[in-house]
C-alpha cells in the first residue's frame, strides 16, 4: 500500500543530537542484514500439482466426516490435523466431529485418547468435565502407577492439564505427575518420541504458536511411520505454498522498513523487523489474513521504535510533544516536533490512513478510529512511565500495573489485529476489548508480567522506568525472587482465566478471541526465560529459521 502522506527522512543532523539526559541501550543491531529483501523463489506447483493438492484436501475432508463406531477415536485425526497446521481447511468438520465426540461416552477409551478427547474439546470450547481422569485414580486418590509405562498417554494427560481452570486440582496433580516422569523418560525412549516429549517439556501445545508445532510436528508425524500419507503429503504442500506467501509478504515489508532506513534515522532503537513479522505471523498465520498481517505488523515495527523513543531517547520535553501530537492526530503537527520524531509520526499517520481507506471501501469505516484510540492509550501511558523515569519516582504495584497494562500495548495490539479480519468482527467486538474484558487482563498480565521478569535486570542498568520487579521489592521488602514467585504463581492463574473465557458461550465470536490468545502464545516464546526480543535470542532465531528461511522437503 501506497503512503498517503510523503515520508520525507530525517535530516542526518537529527542522529547527532545531544546524548545528554537520553537513557540510551546498547542494543544488538538488526541480525538478518537484507536476506529477506530477496525475492523468493517461485513456487515450484504446476497444474498437476494444483490438482494433486486439491484431491488431497478433498480426502483429508473425507477421513474427516468418515462416521466410525467408535467416534472418541476420531479425536487422534482431528488431532494430527491440527498439529500439522491445515486445521483452517477444514474448521466445520472438525467442529462437526467434535460436537459427536462430546456427546459421546468414553468409559472405555485409554488414557492417551481421553487426554486428546478432553483436551480438543477444551480448545474448540466444550467445558468437558473432570471426572473422566477418575477411572486413572487408585483407591487412595493417587494416579495408577500403571500409567507410567504408558508415556504416550503420559504425555497427551500433560498437555492436557494445561488446559485447567482455577480450582481444578486433579489437572494440578496430572501436571505435577506428568511433569516428573516425563522428565525421567526423555532420554529413554526412542525418536521421535523423545523429541515430542521434549519440545512439550519446553512449551506445551497451549502456549506454543500453531505455525511453529506445524513445522516441528511434520517430521514427528512422519517419524512415527504409521501417519496417514494424504494428510502427510497435504499438510507439507500446504506449508509450502503458505511459507512462500509468508516471505513474500516479508519482502514487502521490509522494503517499506528500508525505505524509512531506519538505521540513520533511529540509531538508538531495537531493529527488529523480522522479529515483529514472526509475532504477528503467530497471531494469524492463515493466507485470508494477509492484508491484515501486512497492517498489523507495521503497527507493532512503529510502536516498537515508539516504546524505544520513549524509554531510551526522548527528553521530557519532547515526548510531551508528541505524546500531544498523537492525541491531536494531524499532519499538522508535524512541524512541532523535532526533526527525529516527524518521520515516525508522519509514518504512523501514513499506515493507518492506508488502512482505513482500504476498511471504508469494504463498508468497515469505524474499525480504524478504534484502532486509533487504542494507540492514543498507548501513548499516554508510555509517557507517564517516561515521566516515573525523569522524576525518580516509584509508583506502587498496583499503580504501576494500572499504566504497565497500557503501556504493553497488547490491549492496543489486540484491537489493531481485529481490523483486517472477517465481516463477524463488529464494532461491538471492538467496543468489548475496550472495556477491559477478563481474557485480555488475563493476556496482558501474562505478558507485562514475563518481560518485567526476564527484562528488568538489563534495562535498569542503563536506566528505565519502573518495573514490576522493583516496585514489589521497594512496596514489600522482599528479595527480587520473591517477586519473580509471585508473579509466576499470577502468570499460571492467569492461563487459568485465560482457559475459561474461550469456554463456550463466548463473550464475542471465537476468531476474535484466538487473537488474544495467540497473542499470548507470541509472548511466551519471547519471553521465556530470556527477552529473545531485545536480545535477538535463540528462540526468535530458531523459529524464523523454521518458518521463514528452511524449505520443507516434499
Amino acid at each position: 500500500m501506497s503512503s498517503q502522506v510523503s515520508a520525507n527522512l530525517v535530516p542526518s543532523q537529527a542522529v547527532n543530537m545531544s546524548k545528554e539526559n537520553r537513557h540510551l541501550a546498547d542494543y544488538i543491531p538488526n541480525f538478518w542484514g537484507e536476506i529477506f529483501l530477496s525475492s523468493p523463489s517461485d513456487m515450484d506447483m504446476d497444474a498437476g500439482t494444483q490438482q494433486e493438492y486439491q484431491e488431497l484436501k478433498r480426502q483429508v475432508r473425507r477421513m474427516l466426516v468418515k462416521s466410525i463406531d467408535k467416534p472418541s477415536r476420531k479425536v487422534h485425526i482431528i488431532d494430527a490435523v491440527q498439529r500439522l497446521g491445515v486445521a483452517y481447511h477444514f474448521k466445520k468438520e472438525i467442529e462437526d466431529a467434535l460436537q459427536i465426540v462430546y456427546q459421546t461416552d468414553d468409559d472405555d477409551d485409554d488414557l492417551c485418547t481421553t487426554a486428546v478427547r478432553f483436551r480438543l474439546l477444551r480448545e474448540h470450547g466444550f467445558n468437558v468435565q473432570l471426572y473422566t481422569f477418575n477411572k486413572f485414580k487408585d483407591e487412595n486418590g493417587k494416579f495408577k502407577e500403571s500409567l507410567i509405562s504408558d508415556i504416550k498417554g503420559m504425555l497427551e494427560f500433560y498437555e492436557a492439564a494445561h488446559f485447567q481452570l482455577q480450582g481444578e486440582s486433579i489437572l494440578e496433580e496430572a501436571l505435577s505427575f506428568t511433569t516428573f516422569h516425563l522428565k525421567l523418560a526423555e532420554t529413554m525412549v526412542d525418536y521421535p518420541l523423545s523429541l515430542q516429549i521434549a519440545g512439550a517439556l519446553k512449551r506445551p501445545l497451549r502456549k506454543s504458536l500453531p505455525r511453529l508445532v506445524a513445522r516441528s510436528y511434520i517430521s514427528i508425524y512422519e517419524g512415527y511411520g504409521n501417519q496417514d500419507q494424504n494428510l502427510m503429503k497435504f499438510a507439507k504442500l500446504d506449508f509450502k505454498m503458505v511459507q512462500h506467501l509468508h516471505k513474500q509478504e516479508l519482502k514487502e515489508i521490509n522494503r517499506w522498513w528500508k525505505d524509512l532506513d531506519v538505521a540513520t534515522n533511529f540509531p538508538y532503537i531495537r531493529d527488529r523487523l523480522v522479529e515483529c513479522y514472526l509475532c504477528i505471523n503467530g497471531v494469524y498465520f492463515e493466507p485470508h489474513y494477509s492484508i491484515a498481517r501486512t497492517f498489523m505488523t507495521k503497527v507493532i515495527s512503529l510502536t516498537s521504535i515508539m516504546d524505544d523513543t520513549y524509554d531510551a531517547y526522548g527528553t521530557p520535553e519532547e515526548l510531551e510533544l508528541f505524546t500531544k501530537a498523537i492525541h491531536r492526530w494531524d499532519i499538522n503537527c508535524t512541524d512541532q516536533l523535532p526533526d527525529y520524531m516527524k518521520l515516525l509520526y508522519r509514518e504512523i499517520l501514513n499506515v493507518f490512513k492506508d488502512m482505513n481507506d482500504l476498511m471504508s471501501e469494504q463498508g468497515k469505516s469505524y474499525r480504524v478510529p478504534l484502532a486509533i484510540e487504542a494507540m492514543k492509550q498507548a501513548c499516554q501511558a508510555q509517557y507517564t512511565e517516561a515521566k516515573w523515569l525523569h522524576e525518580k519516582y516509584m509508583p506502587t504495584l498496583v499503580e504501576y500495573l494500572s499504566v504497565a497494562f497500557v503501556s504493553s500495548c497488547y490491549p492496543m495490539l489486540t484491537i489493531v489485529s481485529f481490523v483486517g479480519m472477517e465481516d463477524s468482527i463488529r464494532k461491538e467486538t471492538f467496543i468489548w476489548a475496550f472495556n477491559d474484558p477478563k481474557i485480555l487482563r488475563a493476556s496482558t498480565t501474562i505478558c507485562r508480567l514475563m518481560d518485567d521478569v526476564v527484562s528488568h535486570q538489563f534495562e535498569q542498568v542503563r536506566g528505565h522506568s519502573p518495573y514490576a520487579v522493583e516496585c514489589y521489592i521497594n512496596q514489600y521488602g522482599t528479595s527480587a525472587q520473591v517477586a519473580y514467585d509471585e508473579f509466576y504463581k499470577r502468570i499460571n492463574n492467569a492461563w487459568k482465566d485465560l482457559n475459561e473465557e474461550l469456554l463456550k458461550p463466548t463473550a464475542v465470536p471465537k476468531l476474535a478471541l484466538d487473537r488474544v490468545l495467540n497473542l499470548t502464545r507470541v509472548i511466551d516464546l519471547l519471553y521465556k526465560d530470556e527477552d529473545a526480543y531485545t536480545r535477538v535470542g535463540e528462540s526468535a532465531k530458531t523459529g524464523i529459521t523454521m518458518l521463514l528461511i528452511d524449505p520443507i522437503s516434499i
